[in-house]
């Protein structure tokens, strides 16, 4: 049962907050609903969920729209999945309407100002979202570079500056961080990419001098992990969902 199964994600996610010494109010689960039918997402609802993600555009704003007219409510909504330049528009308002509160993958500032642009186009307050970082360095993963941050200090400055370029944008309100972490067996073993994550947040507030309030860290395999080393978000789906 998905309501079954959210009471573990929470439960174990409350464990890890003790763990660490943080208070679990910190931590938003967003359940990543992706491929899952509307009857899913509407269960999990039920069951205490009111943070979902989506990746794929086209299939995620039918489906906010269904189920936010079922729900005669709308869950805050999330789009984790990587943004393609020509999606832009859709990902800031689908029929006339802004579905997403918040925006994990924004990993380029030509990127970012694509979405700011299609924001100045269809009204509304800025649209806030996050930078995704690749900080583990895998050529598979998305993100402005941050591998090396703490040796390197060209990596740090460059990074300080696409940020600052992309923060000043108006139609966009950067409020943190993301990060994939590579898939291992093992949860200890991408310990390392949290903590890196974590870090570089402090650092870039510090340079930046604003508040980089979001930690997007964390899915199915590794969440408790990235709950010890500070995620403010956890990406859970198929630990909510089941096998897709």
């Amino acid at each position: 049962m998905i309501s079954d199964n959210v009471r573990r994600v929470e439960n174990a996610i409350i464990r890890a907050c003790e763990r660490a010494g943080r208070d679990p109010a910190a931590v938003t689960l967003v359940a990543v609903s992706k491929t899952k039918p509307a009857a899913q997402v509407i269960e999990a609802y039920a069951a205490g969920v009111r943070h979902f993600g989506e990746n794929r555009v086209e299939e995620a704003n039918a489906k906010i729209v269904a189920v936010n007219a079922e729900l005669g409510t709308a869950p805050i909504w999330h789009m984790i999945g990587h943004i393609q330049s020509r999606k832009a528009r859709d990902v800031v308002a689908y029929q006339g309407q802004r579905l997403f509160g918040l925006v994990h993958s924004i990993d380029d500032t030509p990127l970012a100002a694509k979405l700011d642009r299609a924001v100045s186009l269809t009204g509304g307050t800025p649209l806030p979202w996050l930078a995704q970082v690749n900080v583990s360095g895998e050529a598979s993963k998305s993100g402005f570079e941050g591998q090396g941050w703490e040796r390197e200090s060209a990596v740090l400055d460059t990074l300080v500056a696409q940020l600052r370029e992309a923060a000043a944008l108006p139609g966009l309100e950067l409020r943190g961080l993301m990060t994939m972490a590579p898939i291992v067996d093992d949860a200890e073993a991408v310990r390392p990419v949290f903590r890196s994550l974590a870090g570089l947040r402090g650092a870039l507030e510090q340079r930046l001098g604003m508040a980089l309030p979001e930690l997007s860290m964390g899915m199915t395999d590794d969440y408790e992990v990235a709950v010890e080393e500070g995620a403010t978000i956890v990406r859970v789906g198929r630990a909510i969902f089941g096998e897709r």
